[in-house]
């Protein structure tokens, strides 16, 4: 659930769209054993490893945060087939990826901007940024935990919710990074009740890219206090690439959701009720393969609600452990496949309805992004879990536990 403008932040080859329901976990069997990346880095704590295979990470500078006049870097992560992926330690974001087209050249597939300064100051709805403390919304901006309650800062529909860990939430921050052999984790410590939520947090946030054009986001936290942890990314995708940020430019999209069958219905500001829908018969059944264009402006209350789609759908079979194939969204265009694997339990899929205010800063591309230039998928625990009782998982995390989870964007190419 997106606050796309905030005025207060001072290839797996061949992949067929139509795909087994349940991904097992040989998908991660099926990752190299053995460590096949070299790095070419210089900073203070790389560990160079010439034996890994075309993989070379390199850093430079993004710009001064203007509150804490501190140096923002980006870090590029690059694969034997020039595809990349750039990540910033402000927000710990994914500012830029890019990967190859049916043509083989190679294009950037996200939204975002070319140095700190618009993130800090007046970023697209939390582009590419580590969400938290906790995703989504949280009614009233009231929680309890322990029967103790917690009261948060209210960033959202006219101070009725908190939304995306509120205005200093962990994509305002500028994290601690670290050169790994295959990638970069970020940290950032939480102080207790920063922000308003309980608990020193130790957060990190490990990016891996593989020569399989495979980014995987792995989360893990830990906390002396019990507390509320939802993890997510928010990058904004157009696969025909980012230059297209024209009003409507995404909904040529194919999208399959095939592993949902549900979603949770909202209330008039987007706060789930707790009640589950069956997507049967209605314009949120992606089950198959929908354009986006031919079901988006199809009359239905919860559409206006979100203005298009801004929902959080529900993940068939979730366990908590096995990667779940949430998103499957192809271009025509490009012939580039986006598919989105996770271990959480449900994903809000945000066709960036919101974009395209007037006081929003020009794009990387040179342009502003407009209504429905790009589509979000952005894994997580149902939003308001912790106060809805039909919800079984609240996203609490206990003092001594660790929270881990994992979301995959895994790209492809195919020529039809």
């Amino acid at each position: 659930m997106p606050i796309d403008f905030n005025p207060y932040f001072a290839f797996n080859t061949n992949n067929n769209i139509n795909v087994p329901k349940t991904v097992q976990p040989s998908f991660i069997a099926q990752q190299p054993i053995k460590d096949t990346f070299t790095k070419s880095v210089t900073v203070e704590n790389a560990d160079i490893t010439p034996e890994y295979d075309g993989i070379k990470i390199e850093k430079k500078p993004f710009g001064t945060i203007q509150k804490t006049n501190e140096e923002a870097q980006v870090y590029t992560i690059t694969n034997k087939n020039g595809a990349s992926v750039d990540l910033s330690t402000f927000g710990a974001t994914i500012t830029s990826i890019k990967v190859p087209d049916k043509e083989g050249k190679i294009i950037d597939v996200t939204q975002g901007y070319d140095n700190v300064t618009p993130y800090e100051t007046s970023p697209v709805g939390h582009a590419g940024g580590t969400i938290g403390p906790c995703a989504n919304k949280i009614s009233d901006g009231k929680f309890k935990i322990n029967d103790e309650e917690y009261t948060l800062e209210c960033n959202k529909d006219n101070g009725k919710t908190h939304c995306h860990g509120g205005t200093q939430g962990f994509d305002t921050k500028n994290w601690k990074a670290e050169v790994l052999k295959d990638g970069i984790t970020f940290t950032y410590e939480k102080k207790d009740m920063e922000n308003g939520y309980p608990g020193n947090v130790e957060t990190k946030v490990t990016y891996k890219f593989d020569n399989d054009n495979n980014l995987h986001i792995i989360y893990s936290a830990k906390t002396d206090k019990d507390t509320l942890i939802n993890l997510t990314n928010h990058t904004y995708f157009n696969l025909d690439g980012a230059q297209n940020s024209q009003e409507n430019s995404v909904l040529d999209h194919i999208v399959t959701l095939p592993n949902s069958s549900s979603f949770t219905q909202n209330s008039e500001i987007a706060v789930p009720t707790g009640k589950i829908i069956n997507v049967e018969g209605t314009p949120f059944d992606f089950r198959t393969p929908k354009k986006i264009a031919d079901v988006i402006n199809t009359e239905n209350d919860q559409l206006k609600i979100g203005s298009g789609f801004d929902q959080n759908y529900c993940l068939d079979n979730y366990d908590g452990e096995t990667l779940i194939e949430a998103a499957n969204v192809k271009s025509l265009k490009t012939g580039i496949n986006l598919k989105v694997l996770t271990n959480l339990p449900g994903f809000q899929f945000y066709t960036a309805n919101h974009l395209g205010k007037t006081a929003q800063p020009m794009g990387k591309s040179g342009s502003r992004y407009e209504k429905r230039s790009s589509l979000c998928v952005e894994p997580q625990f149902y939003p308001n879990a912790i106060n809805t009782e039909e919800f079984s998982e609240k996203g609490i995390l206990k003092a001594g536990e660790e929270y881990k989870r994992e979301i995959v964007y895994s790209f492809s190419t195919s020529k039809d």
